[in-house]
């Protein structure tokens, strides 16, 4: 398998024996799979890789799985299968109306939920990359965003650091900051980044978006040569990896 190309799939259940089989099941069909038990695990593994799907299990011991997945909608880009039990009408219910892409119900056949873990990834890629799920216009009413204490202001176009400093973007490295506000957590191409900063003319070409790019590293990480916000997803472009909270 080579994983570098795999999808990355997130496995988060409590039962050992569930990801176990998900994980040896899915590796044969050339996904990368990685597992958690609770939710502190499964951010773990988001701020450690980049992840396609996470399937998710309701009924983790002590945390409801459904305000996990809530709150991955929120605050990432990730598609999200459920797994609940043949009793669990309601909650599957809820979560297809709050959280959830698609469900499956336990005990399941693996052939099956390899087939909804590949619909929904070709219907997440579909509505991304054909269709421009990720908008090239900011979305009305939002007048800034925050991220671990920074604050990007879009009226005024200035970005504040968590120590209330002023931090001064040129026109390239606001608008690229801006359009990795609107999607965290995905891996966005230098094609998809071109696009959603059209909006500035001139602002961004083409190579230049690397330049940008380390540009704007300098000024909000620790350290740029090892980023913890912007990272590189080799061969497919750059990665905003933290939580966005709009502001409106």
């Amino acid at each position: 398998m080579n994983t570098l190309k795999a999808p990355h799939i997130l496995v988060v259940d409590d039962d050992p024996a569930i990801t176990e089989m998900v994980g040896h099941y899915l590796s044969e069909h050339d996904f990368k799979v990685s597992a958690a038990r609770n939710g502190a695990e499964m951010h773990q593994v988001l701020r450690q890789s980049t992840v396609q799907l996470v399937l998710m299990d309701l009924r983790l011991k002590g945390e409801s799985g459904l305000n996990l997945a809530r709150e991955l909608r929120e605050r990432r880009s990730l598609p999200v299968i459920i797994l609940t039990g043949q009793s669990e009408e309601a909650d599957r219910v809820m979560g297809l109306e709050l959280a959830a892409d698609d469900y499956v119900v336990k005990p399941f056949s693996l052939r099956e939920l390899l087939a909804r873990i590949r619909a929904v990834l070709r219907r997440y890629a579909s509505a991304v990359f054909e269709t421009g799920a990720i908008s090239t216009h900011p979305a009305p009413g939002i007048r800034a965003y925050r991220f671990e204490g920074w604050e990007l202001n879009l009226r005024l176009r200035r970005l504040r650091a968590p120590d209330a400093r002023e931090i001064e973007l040129s026109v390239g490295e606001f608008s690229l900051l801006h359009a990795l506000c609107r999607a965290p957590g995905r891996v966005l191409s230098r094609d998809q980044l071109l696009e959603m900063t059209r909006r500035d003319a001139g602002a961004v070409y083409d190579r230049a978006i690397d330049v940008q790019i380390l540009r704007l590293r300098r000024k909000i990480e620790l350290d740029a040569s090892t980023p913890r916000y912007i990272r590189t997803e080799r061969g497919a472009g750059y990665l905003f990896d933290t939580s966005v909270e709009p502001m409106m």
